[in-house]
């Protein structure tokens, strides 16, 4: 409202100075009239400025030069078009049409008679002047006062481009800003998105790594305690009551090892429950321990855990300074064979399993399990890890994680269909 409240004051003044030297009985005297009456609402032309700023730029100009107003409502229109428009051709247009506005109606201004020019009054002596009862006395010749008309005109456009430069940059460092945050902000929010993606595969592997084996040891009980169960039914009337009561204190010991194991799964089904419940807690689970991690007690228990299952396995085992290497790179290790095993379980029952682990700072970690098997369609063993239809998800998660770990992982039949799974780990302390 200021913006308007001045544009048409100035306006106004214009029409007043250039009326004085038409007589009240002439018709451009009511054309001033008119004028004066349109510049009490011509200064709201520029509440437009902000939704349609090329159109009250042109309009404001059209009316500058048309009426005998001054330049700054044009000025103005200069100032909000420059600032809402980020076009060079735009700018230099604006710039030379609000310029040849300003200069036209200044110089208009100052080519009046003395008393109809705003101009001349700046440069009259003071108490002079018809109202006064006197002639007006000018401090300055015509080209002087046309001089100054020009330069106040060319300092005006200056800064009406330079309040308009100033506000567009100002707007675009604050919608650079506004890009910058939002990108921070989507950047966050792909973050987040990846953590959790990340933190539920690590749950999902997890829970693969811990109830598939369980459950394949599970398995190969219950298939041992089915042919003991069987083989009883058939020797049972053949067998004294000695014989019978050890082959039937064989099978309580496979079914309680059965429950304990069935108990044991049960727990790692309700650790993985408590993960996917509580994940901001699931990171310090899924944090390596001497149980997760390849330690030479681990490694006993898996290898006895195998066995007690009825797994025929054949071990060869170098390790050195195992205590040095780091928990993640040695969980990866304990994963590997542990994957491998179940595997062999689960897909070659009965058959018997080869398991060569070397471990020391010079070599780094190496695993490797086989077992002899009929595929549907063997295949050799295969570096990029793509044949999955055979091998289960287990070995493309295990694939990505020795991976990411700087190691490699390859998987696969060789020609006598023995699926072999051999793991390259660096040494990591």
């Amino acid at each position: 409202m200021v913006m308007v409240v001045c544009a048409g004051f100035m306006c106004l003044a214009q029409t007043a100075f250039a009326a004085q030297r038409f007589g009240q009985d002439s018709a451009v005297y009511v054309w001033m009239v008119f004028c004066m009456l349109v510049a009490f609402a011509i200064g709201f032309l520029l509440l437009a400025r902000s939704r349609y700023p090329r159109a009250t730029f042109v309009a404001a100009c059209v009316v500058v030069l048309v009426f005998p107003y001054d330049p700054i409502l044009a000025l103005m229109a200069l100032t909000a078009l420059l600032a809402r428009r980020n076009d060079m051709k735009t700018t230099v247009r604006a710039i030379v049409a609000g310029g040849f506005v300003t200069l036209a109606a200044q110089v208009r201004d100052a080519l009046r008679p003395p008393e109809a020019s705003i101009w001349h009054m700046v440069f009259a002596k003071p108490d002079t002047g018809s109202q006064y009862g006197t002639d007006l006395i000018m401090l300055a010749d015509d080209r002087t006062i046309v001089i100054t008309a020009i330069v106040a005109a060319l300092l005006e456009l200056a800064i009406a481009t330079l309040a308009g430069l100033h506000i567009r940059s100002r707007a675009l460092a604050s919608l650079a800003t506004a890009k910058a945050d939002a990108a921070d902000a989507q950047v966050a929010q792909l973050k987040t998105t990846i953590d959790s993606q990340q933190l539920a595969d690590a749950i999902a592997a997890e829970a693969h790594d811990t109830l598939a084996h369980s459950l394949s040891l599970l398995a190969l009980n219950a298939s041992a305690l089915q042919a003991e169960s069987k083989r009883l039914v058939a020797e049972a009337e053949s067998m004294d009551a000695h014989q019978l009561a050890e082959q039937t204190g064989r099978i309580a010991e496979k079914t309680e090892e059965i429950r304990k194991q069935a108990a044991g799964a049960l727990d790692e089904a309700h650790s993985v429950i408590d993960m996917l419940r509580h994940p901001e807690q699931a990171r310090e689970q899924l944090a390596p321990s001497d149980e997760t991690s390849l330690t030479r007690e681990s490694l006993d228990a898996l290898i006895g855990d195998a066995r007690a299952a009825g797994m025929r396995l054949n071990t060869w085992i170098d390790i050195q300074q195992l205590g040095q290497l780091n928990r993640e790179t040695g969980k990866i290790a304990y994963r590997s064979l542990q994957e491998g095993l179940t595997n062999a379980s689960r897909h070659a029952p009965g058959s018997p399993v080869s398991l060569e682990l070397t471990a020391n700072p010079t070599a780094g970690v190496h695993a490797h399990v086989s077992n002899p098997t009929i595929p549907a369609n063997g295949t050799h063993l295969d570096t990029n890890a793509k044949d999955m239809s055979r091998t289960g998800a287990g070995l493309p998660g295990l694939a990505e994680r020795v991976r990411q770990s700087g190691g490699t992982c390859r998987f696969g039949f060789d020609p006598q269909h023995t699926f072999h799974m051999d793991v390259q780990l660096p040494w990591v302390e």
